[in-house]
């Protein structure tokens, strides 16, 4: 009988663990959140500051110098117009903010899962990202091997609301070292 009550005292806290902490990990009611729509351009790409592969195709936000977003209550979408000559097109990527993982395939060994969350007051915005990719091996480029990189970006929105401020940190399964880096991203139109 001991037992029955400490399984069920156990199973009440784990129960109210997983409703409260999602709870308060939400913003307030109120909270007004940093609004990131327009069109962004940077010097350089966001992969380029950490001179890492954190990206799996062309189209990715972290191989663009230019954004167009697009930020609505619960989700932001991402434009990123393709740089091959002649081709017009445009990907898209769709972040939730609902703490539910977003995921991007381009085939089985290749592909990007991410989770977004706001910041308590609103203002800052965590991208938390896993690539998933297949490289050559050093000296031996005909095997293959599955890679992973680790992506943390912290967007954070310039006071006056004419910059992009993205604090990035990678760590990767083909590189030793955590790479940190900032690409500031000035607003365009």
């Amino acid at each position: 009988m001991k037992n029955k009550i400490s399984v069920h005292t156990l199973l009440i806290i784990l129960l109210t663990g997983v409703i409260y902490f999602p709870v308060l990990a939400q913003p307030k009611k109120g909270t007004h959140l940093a609004n990131f729509s327009g069109e962004w351009k940077s010097k350089e790409t966001i992969s380029m500051g950490g001179n890492i592969v954190c990206s799996y195709d062309e189209g990715d936000r972290m191989l663009s110098k230019t954004m167009k977003i697009s930020q609505q209550p619960n989700f932001l979408t991402i434009e990123i117009p393709t740089t091959t000559p002649g081709a017009a097109l445009t990907t898209h990527e769709q972040l939730t903010f609902d703490g539910k993982e977003n995921q991007i395939n381009h085939g089985i060994e290749r592909g990007k899962k991410s989770t977004v969350k706001f910041s308590a007051d609103g203002q800052t915005m965590t991208i938390n990202s896993i690539v998933h990719l297949t490289v050559a091996t050093p000296y031996n480029v005909a095997v293959q091997k599955k890679a992973f990189v680790y992506v943390k970006e912290v967007w954070n929105l310039s006071n006056d609301g004419k910059s992009i401020i993205v604090q990035t940190n990678a760590n990767s399964n083909i590189f030793d070292d955590l790479r940190s880096w900032t690409t500031v991203f000035d607003k365009a139109k």
